[in-house]
């Protein structure tokens, strides 16, 4: 599955999603339009500057998917996505900050979520975890359709001081991971033997 993304239809943004391929190699729009599901831009709600957690997930929990305009979010609670099928996309390397000690985001062991273009940057306060995929446990069956990561990537220090014991959890039976960076910072800002401590990628 390549990752969603955002593209103008005539006067109208959409995100589309590509189908997932199977026994596949080459681009998937060699052939012309590649098989998937275009997304009217009323159906996501826009993050954009000054959004918070509780926001976030109400807007998930009506339905709606993510789209993360470029900036840094500071966090205080997790961002939760038990819909199957959400796509929650970045642009710009859009930053979530959690910032004090809280998982950043958490994806219920549901199908076909798309996390994309997402950077977690580790908040001062230490973090269990980052980014869950699945619950300790989860044993469903995600063949047919599975969550992606896409372009998700982690960073602890390097911005400023960030701890986090691990940071990408993944439980979820048959997730995709597709190009990540998880990073401990050895320079920059915020970097130092116990200022941004990271046990586990």
């Amino acid at each position: 599955r390549e990752k969603p993304f955002l593209y103008l239809d005539g006067a109208d943004y959409k995100v589309f999603v590509p189908e997932k391929r199977e026994n596949a190699r080459g681009v998937s729009w060699a052939d012309g339009t590649p098989a998937g599901e275009s997304i009217p831009l009323d159906q996501f709600y826009v993050v954009k500057e000054g959004a918070d957690a509780a926001t976030i997930n109400a807007a998930v929990e009506q339905g709606l998917h993510l789209l993360f305009t470029p900036g840094v979010y500071h966090i205080d609670e997790t961002i939760t996505i038990n819909r199957a099928d959400t796509v929650a996309l970045g642009l710009g390397l859009a930053t979530i900050i959690p910032d004090n000690g809280v998982t950043a985001i958490k994806v219920g062991d549901v199908d076909g979520v798309k996390l994309a273009g997402l950077l977690v940057d580790a908040g001062p306060v230490n973090s269990e975890t980052l980014i869950e995929v699945g619950p300790e446990n989860a044993s469903a069956d995600h063949a047919a359709n599975p969550t992606s990561l896409q372009d998700v990537f982690v960073r602890i220090g390097g911005a400023g001081p960030g701890k986090a014991t691990t940071s990408i959890v993944v439980n979820s039976d048959d997730t995709i991971i597709d190009h990540t960076w998880v990073w401990r910072a050895d320079h920059g800002d915020g970097w130092g033997w116990e200022t941004n401590r990271a046990d586990y990628g």
